[in-house]
């Protein structure tokens, strides 16, 4: 346990508890029923501190929030959602977690060697994005999704995210912080008709404050292993 609570410095475990209090206040204020969100958002926050730090287990949460999360965006209709994580998110994640554990920091499992997105990279990652943005806009009209342009926002965020952590850039998290923003202002809409929908809000909230964090350590990451391996030569 010792070695487990070392393992994060001073401010991830204060981000930690802040995001854990805010996520559990807004629950007893605005929602009190709906257990399923509340768990989801603590699983949800404690995956990003561990993904901020490279460590794959983050992504092993993150699958298991795609499975609470889609039933969440299900009843609220927020079918772009839905798809958007048990579709795309979901399998990235697997797929994800399959690069990160085979391409570990000097073989060390608890961190990823962080990648630089190189001229390719960043092509198909551009026409991938215009092939699900345009394909996943029709499918959401189609299922009469609420709020059909920030869910096809969100969708396009969600997949360069999602890219960009398969690649193991420190982007990623620029583009999740992207994401939330989306989803903050998908859920407010939401809440405006159910109020409990506001501990939904929060939690991207405290999403957004953590994918701000991991962008800034993800660079310090890269830094030190350069440096490390420029010593090494």
């Amino acid at each position: 346990m010792k070695r487990f609570l070392n393992y994060f410095t001073t401010f991830e475990k204060l981000l930690w508890c802040a995001s854990v209090l805010m996520i559990t206040v807004s629950f007893i204020f605005f929602d009190r029923s709906n257990y399923l969100t509340f768990a989801a958002s603590l699983i949800g926050v404690t995956s990003l501190i561990f993904l901020a730090k490279g460590n794959p287990a983050g992504q092993i949460m993150m699958i298991i929030f795609s499975l609470f999360y889609g039933w969440i965006s299900f009843s609220y209709a927020y079918y772009g959602e839905i798809f958007t994580y048990l579709g795309m998110t979901l399998p990235m994640a697997v797929m994800t977690l399959v690069s990160w554990l085979r391409h570990p920091y000097e073989g060390r499992k608890s961190e990823v060697e962080v990648s630089t997105l190189d001229k390719r990279k960043k092509i198909i990652m551009v026409i991938m994005t215009v092939v699900v943005t345009a394909v996943f806009y029709f499918i959401l009209k189609f299922f009469n999704t609420a709020n059909l342009i920030p869910s096809t926002i969100s969708v396009t965020t969600s997949f360069i995210a999602a890219y960009l952590t398969f690649c193991r850039s420190p982007y990623y998290a620029l583009a999740y912080a992207c994401n939330d923003i989306v989803l903050i202002v998908l859920w407010v809409m939401a809440s405006v008709n159910e109020p409990k929908y506001i501990s939904v809000v929060v939690c991207f909230i405290a999403f957004l404050f953590n994918d701000l964090y991991g962008f800034f350590n993800w660079n310090n990451m890269k830094r030190r292993q350069t440096v490390n391996t420029e010593i090494k030569k």
